[in-house]
């Protein structure tokens, strides 16, 4: 159970991957103008990052290692990645084509947004220990992956709230856009420190 609390408080909170990580700034500060494309793009983040989770774990477990070529890694994960927004392009396109002229060009961009690879990359890291997975490595990869989303969905929540509020607010033009939106996020990364000594 503490490894369960564990990993919950760490991806959502303590160890965020775009507050302490700094990884998925691009849609981070692209999407995150108002709240609906932010709630969106976090949903689709967090069905495509369980998804290639699900895939690379197995094809980790049961290719990668007792074939000995952990080294190809990397690049199995981006293919497999990749597929997997592909999949979730067509059938937001399918089902939704406003949400998906919404998310532009950052539906796509899901494939290099490094959370996406930085999960799958650290489960292998967290729960394989001498070539071999951990009790409950499975079940764990996924939640880790599920709570990087969850996390990645609350700082674009946050962040589109903080955004939508400057709209009304009278910004010098010089810090008027991105200026702005770079020095929120380094306050948000200072408030979310003083988590750090939270102990489960």
């Amino acid at each position: 159970m503490d490894k369960i609390l564990a990993i919950i408080i760490a991806n959502l909170i303590t160890n965020n991957y775009i507050l302490f990580k700094f990884m998925g700034l691009c849609p981070f500060l692209g999407v995150s103008k108002e709240t609906k494309p932010a709630i969106s793009m976090g949903a689709a983040v967090i069905f495509v990052l369980i998804l290639s989770c699900l895939m690379t774990w197995a094809l980790y477990s049961y290719v990668l290692l007792p074939y000995h070529i952990e080294y190809m890694r990397t690049v199995v994960f981006i293919l497999v990645i990749a597929a997997s927004v592909q999949f979730i392009e067509m059938v937001i396109l399918k089902i939704s084509p406003a949400l998906y002229k919404a998310l532009g060009i950052y539906l796509p961009l899901i494939t290099t947004n490094c959370v996406v690879l930085g999960v799958a990359v650290i489960n292998t890291d967290d729960f394989f220990i001498a070539g071999k997975p951990i009790v409950g490595s499975f079940g764990y990869s996924i939640l880790q992956a599920l709570f990087a989303g969850l996390g990645f969905m609350l700082m674009l929540l946050l962040m589109s709230g903080i955004r939508e509020r400057l709209e009304l607010a009278d910004v010098p033009e010089s810090m008027d856009g991105l200026p702005i939106a770079f020095i929120i996020a380094s306050i948000m990364g200072f408030a979310f420190m003083g988590f750090l000594g939270l102990k489960i």
